[in-house]
């Protein structure tokens, strides 16, 4: 599906929690009538909490709050501590599949909300990878988590409210708390912000199951000259691979800037199994190792960039709702390319092609039986590298 572009938005670039939560903050206590959030993980600690305490006040100054979390991603505060309080305080919270049980291998088990997203008054939204929580979260953590999400005023803002209304109603409605169903009817405003142009691209289970995996292959095979791509957990189909493989090969610089430090053993091993057969095409490949690296975002031939929250692996393309924005903006895209760059710069190192084959047998084995186990995962959830 072609990204549905709107024009006349004003964005603006948000790096890591020290960016995002004033800004999104700000939003909160600005509402007048109406706060959707959506996240994967809402935590309990310093940052969260002033997020928790803007939708409290902005609850208690009569503002329909709406909050949903997912059930896994969340499931250290339910159904005790934060949900509670804020439901106390006459914020409408909800959970995502709150219950998750692992002895059940079944595929809708892992049909999670990873999106994170947020509208405030229809008039303000905010999308990307970041959750609610402290950027210094992971013991031993300096500097700041990676990460990035974007501020948007404009005509998108009308689609952002539309997805965030939508996702409500369903999960309201299989909670049983229908009494809280989306009751405002809030004007859109199609006003013309800025200059930007840019698409609202979610990916869920039924009519947008490939639309994320299908914008970043549209932008991947039309690229002329540069493919830059940095994401946290990253493990394509076929059909990625290719498409990076063939770029590569006609002559376009594809970098890509990846998870350095290991923070899910069983994917930092399986992930690494690709690196030869792009290593051997010409795919640059950069390990960050500063702090831990939680973007998904990328930029192609210096105009066309995405952020959000899809990881490219089999959970965030084939299973999870997933939020991003697709801008076609060169001022947007450079200004991104420009801390991708300083991250290659000074926080990554270069996978040599030459020293990959030399790895100790130790490694080699780790790598090929994490992806073994990894495949085996992926069809015992129903997953089918077909792609």
């Amino acid at each position: 599906m072609i990204p549905d572009y709107t024009e006349g938005n004003r964005l603006t670039l948000l790096r890591n929690g020290i960016e995002y939560f004033p800004a999104l903050e700000a939003a909160i206590r600005g509402a007048r009538r109406e706060v959707f959030l959506e996240t994967y993980i809402l935590a309990d600690d310093d940052s969260a909490r002033r997020i928790t305490d803007a939708l409290v006040d902005a609850a208690g100054r009569g503002v329909a709050v709406h909050v949903l979390v997912d059930g896994f991603g969340s499931r250290d505060l339910m159904p005790e501590d934060l949900g509670y309080q804020l439901l106390a305080a006459g914020v409408r919270f909800l959970v995502f599949r709150p219950q998750v049980q692992w002895f059940h291998f079944r595929r809708r088990r892992l049909r999670r909300m990873h999106r994170k997203m947020a509208v405030a008054d229809a008039r303000v939204g905010f999308v990307g990878g970041i959750n609610v929580i402290d950027d210094m979260h992971t013991p031993g953590h300096m500097p700041p988590r990676f990460d990035f999400a974007v501020r948007v005023e404009g005509p998108l803002v009308a689609q952002m409210q539309e997805h965030v209304e939508r996702l409500w109603r369903r999960v309201a409605w299989m909670s049983l708390q229908r009494r809280w169903r989306v009751r405002l009817k809030l004007e859109r405003d199609y006003a013309r912000k800025g200059k930007q142009r840019a698409a609202l691209v979610v990916r869920d289970n039924v009519r947008h199951r490939s639309d994320i995996e299908d914008a970043y292959l549209d932008a991947i095979r039309g690229a002329r000259e540069e493919i830059i791509i940095a994401n946290a957990y990253f493990l394509p189909g076929k059909r990625f691979r290719h498409a990076l493989v063939d770029a590569a090969r006609r002559g376009v610089r594809v970098a890509l800037l990846l998870q350095g430090r290991v923070e899910y053993l069983l994917l930092h091993y399986a992930s690494r199994a690709l690196y030869g057969t792009l290593l051997d095409a010409g795919v640059e490949i950069h390990e960050y190792h500063r702090s831990f690296l939680h973007a998904k975002v990328a930029v192609v031939d210096g105009h066309w960039s995405t952020v959000g929250s899809s990881n490219i692996d089999p959970f965030s393309l084939t299973l999870a709702r997933e939020a991003n924005v697709v801008v076609l903006d060169r001022g947007f895209a450079g200004e991104l390319r420009a801390t991708l760059q300083q991250a290659f710069e000074i926080g990554s190192r270069v996978v040599q092609k030459t020293r990959w084959p030399r790895r100790p047998v130790s490694t080699r084995l780790a790598v090929w039986t994490a992806y073994a186990v990894v495949r085996v995962l992926m069809g015992v959830f129903g997953y089918v590298d077909k792609h």
